[in-house]
């Protein structure tokens, strides 16, 4: 398991190698001067030309970007020119919001596809299957940022059972059912569209299972239908699921950002859009490299559980 391990974090370096490039390449071909971006109407030709050679940006693109990628390694990522603070120290006061977010929005999607997944598996062609593939198609099909809004005008705005934004209210609040008040909708609405991917997976890993020998080995010997599907079965499948869920991750990080602008969440994704706004490089540099960072881990994470639960995995 150790090598295993060793093996999959070797891995993981070129991949965030090659996001440190992609990012900073798609950042250095949006148009525009950064420099004149910051100054705004201070952006004198000569104030233009100071902050380019402050900020290193008058060297060749390869030099600037084994300067950044070296002060990153020693865990310098710049300065925000917007805030004026360090990148380092933004992201990471926002990435706690982020993850309560993104966090629940996971466990959401996880226990709800999986059990539609197995419901709709142990009904298959029936009322329940038909059902649930119907509302997964619905779900799936829906972006996540538009039924934010629309959950915002029912619940927020028209029955007033939920507040429109924010993570805490302004005034009062800042406890834990303030947090969940708070946390409702934009979780809800962020985990749709990945609850539709992991029941469908779920379903036809399922139904594969239960296809097999030891299911109508166990049914043979008397096992009830329930512990055939939820504790063998479901068992067996989870092998297909986990990995899915590592994938929806991806999905529910990435999406956050469109959620955290809609529900203004003070996370990682509102800030990145922020950053982008007003060429904040620095700030969208460090910021999607710490997220695509923590995706990898978790990705790592998701592989060891995997080999936990079938060691052919490691072979």
């Amino acid at each position: 398991m150790g090598s295993y391990i060793l093996k999959r974090l070797l891995a993981a370096i070129p991949v965030i190698l090659g996001i440190t490039v992609i990012v900073f390449l798609i950042m250095s071909l949006i148009p525009g001067d950064p420099a004149t971006a910051i100054l705004g109407s201070y952006a004198t030709p000569e104030n233009v030309e100071k902050l380019n050679r402050d900020l290193g940006l008058d060297k060749p693109l390869v030099q600037q970007y084994f300067i950044w990628l070296g002060n990153m390694l020693q865990g310098d990522f710049g300065r925000s020119f917007s805030l004026n603070r360090p990148v380092l120290d933004e992201v990471l006061e926002r990435f706690g919001a982020t993850l309560v977010l993104a966090g629940t929005s996971l466990v959401i999607c996880s226990i709800l596809g999986i059990i539609a997944g197995v419901v709709s598996a142990a009904r298959q062609y029936g009322v329940a299957d038909k059902a649930i593939t119907f509302i997964v198609l619905i779900g799936i099909s829906i972006p996540s940022f538009f039924l934010g809004m629309m959950m915002i005008l029912l619940f927020a705005v028209n029955l007033r059972w939920l507040p429109v934004s924010g993570m805490y209210a302004i005034y009062g609040g800042g406890d834990l059912p303030d947090l969940i008040r708070h946390l409702l909708m934009p979780a809800t609405a962020l985990a749709v569209v990945a609850t539709g991917v992991i029941a469908r997976l779920s379903r036809s890993a399922m139904l594969e299972v239960l296809r097999q020998d030891f299911i109508r080995t166990a049914r043979a010997k008397g096992v009830t239908e329930r512990n055939v599907i939820w504790r063998h079965a479901l068992k067996a499948a989870m092998v297909s699921i986990i990995p899915v869920i590592g994938v929806q991750a991806g999905f529910v990080l990435s999406g956050a950002v469109y959620i955290e602008t809609v529900f203004q969440w003070p996370g990682v994704g509102r800030m990145l859009v922020t950053a982008i706004l007003t060429r904040d490089i620095l700030l969208v540099q460090g910021g999607v490299v710490i997220v695509a960072a923590c995706y990898v881990l978790f990705n790592l994470a998701v592989d060891v559980a995997q080999s936990l639960l079938d060691p052919r995995v490691t072979t």
